[in-house]
């Protein structure tokens, strides 16, 4: 990785922020020729036949609803900063949840400002990085310039793209200062505006708006529902993937899986949506193993919870648990085959008018079912629910929304979340697990380090439910039969 420079820059105008100067660099100055020669001798480059992104019309009527909801309020939306990783390097930017499904951008800093019109109603703006100076030298001097990051669009640009008038997020702060009436800010995201807001603003207010915009990504739209099945799809290629190469995972480590599931990820979306998991033996009864960094061994089961990110920032959120050798041993295949079942009863639960609790009750009343009969834990089954005597063992809910956010509308009301009643359009997984830990004394010797957990992406449709990931084989003897194909 290049260094940044070490200007001495240009003079700065008056009201600019001085080019940020980095120390040890190679370089001494700018001398006045370089400066000049730099400014001189670019071609014109703005783009001028750009297309609206395909979520604008989806965008517009999000943020219409947004503006019913609250009248005569300023919003105030912020897409986030980058964030430091170490030194002089940043993490990658991911743009905030709440911005990007309000505008289709993902760019860092910006912000949307839905502003009250007098008449009602509200005038959406969008404030951003306009492209870097050149007469300053900003765009070869500074490190976030575009020389070093890469081009930005231009206001006009972003107008085009995005259906919004854009303005320069530089004098957002200034403007806000100075903003009278009632206002609310997305927290979290950005320091400097919420500093500027810190007199105008509560946190039971911000967390009023935090909790509609969560509610109302509930139920999906037509272009969410093709990105979410989009990112399914190439999820489903990410774990054909993997088991193509279980052999070179055996040879080295957890590490193998992860990287090569991330590049099927990194090729066909944008990231993966959270930390993969892949957890081969014991470490798969740890419920977020995102360290993988343990052995792959043939008779292990590995299990693999894994989700492609689209470019627009939707996620799946799938898991299968393999046999490493291609075939469950009878014990194996016994605790695969209950939680198939528990499974399989969430899923028949998932339809409109039924409660979001339901799914999760029916999985659990398999598995407990399961452990009464094997002697792990005494009945009957309805004492076992009663006491939550099975949670030792299947430890999570059932399931969660999904969009997104892996965990997709999670400050929602309760009452409209968990406690709410199932509409066409959401998006949730169906996730049933049985952990038996390593040092569990309760269960005999060799259910101990046996973690089985399968996930499944499930739209709510108006006559039932669709698995959107229904491609990925889930039956014991179809995985069989599915890695069978794919390393013969």
């Amino acid at each position: 990785m290049t260094e940044e420079p070490t200007p001495a820059a240009p003079e700065t105008p008056e009201g600019e922020e001085p080019i940020k100067q980095r120390k040890n660099g190679l370089y001494p100055g700018v001398s006045d020729e370089l400066a000049a020669n730099m400014k001189s001798g670019w071609a014109d480059t703005e783009l001028r036949d750009l297309e609206p992104v395909p979520q604008a019309p989806h965008t517009a009527r999000r943020r219409a609803a947004l503006s019913a909801r609250f009248p005569g309020e300023r919003l105030v939306i912020p897409a986030g900063n980058l964030r430091t990783r170490s030194n002089d390097t940043d993490y990658s930017f991911r743009a905030s949840t709440e911005y990007a499904y309000l505008t289709g951008d993902q760019t860092e800093d910006g912000v949307l400002v839905l502003e009250p019109e007098a008449g009602g109603g509200h005038t959406a703006t969008l404030y951003l990085l306009p492209r870097s100076n050149r007469e300053n030298g900003e765009f070869w001097l500074d490190g976030q310039g575009e020389l070093w990051v890469g081009r930005r669009l231009s206001l006009t640009e972003a107008e085009k793209r995005l259906g919004l008038p854009a303005k320069d997020v530089r004098e957002l702060a200034d403007e806000l200062r100075a903003a009278t009436g009632p206002v609310r800010i997305v927290r979290g995201h950005d320091a400097a505006l919420e500093a500027a807001l810190t007199d105008k603003v509560t946190g039971e207010r911000d967390e009023e708006l935090r909790v509609f915009l969560s509610e109302q990504r509930l139920i999906k739209d037509e272009f969410e529902i093709g990105q979410l099945q989009a990112a399914v799809d190439s999820t489903v290629r990410g774990f054909e993937d993997v088991v193509k190469v279980l052999d070179k995972a055996q040879a080295t480590s957890e590490r193998y899986i992860e990287g090569t599931f991330f590049l099927r990820a990194r090729v066909e979306g944008n990231d993966v949506g959270y930390g993969s998991i892949c957890a081969a033996g014991p470490h798969a009864t740890t419920l977020h193993w995102v360290r993988n960094d343990g052995p792959v061994r043939a008779g292990d089961l590995l299990l693999l919870d894994a989700g492609v990110e689209t470019t627009t920032l939707y996620t799946a959120d799938v898991t299968r648990t393999l046999p490493v050798n291609g075939t469950y041993s009878p014990l194996q295949r016994k605790i695969y085959e209950a939680v198939y079942e528990a499974q399989e009863a969430g899923i028949a639960a998932v339809r409109p008018g039924a409660k979001y609790r339901d799914f999760h009750d029916a999985a659990q009343r398999v598995l407990a079912a399961k452990l009464v009969e094997w002697g792990l834990v005494e009945g009957p089954v309805e004492r076992v629910l009663e006491l939550g005597l099975q949670r030792r063992w299947t430890l999570h809910g059932t399931g969660h929304m999904l969009g997104m956010d892996v965990h997709d509308c999670a400050v929602a009301r309760t009452e409209t979340y968990v406690d709410g009643t199932l509409e066409p359009g959401m998006c949730l997984t169906v996730e049933p697990g049985l952990y038996f830990q390593a040092d569990d004394l309760t269960v005999p010797e060799e259910y101990r380090g046996i973690g089985v957990r399968i996930e499944d992406d499930v739209l709510v449709t108006e006559d039932g439910n669709r698995v959107l990931s229904a491609a990925l084989p889930r039956t014991a003897d179809d995985v069989e039969a599915w890695m069978a194909r794919l390393t013969a």
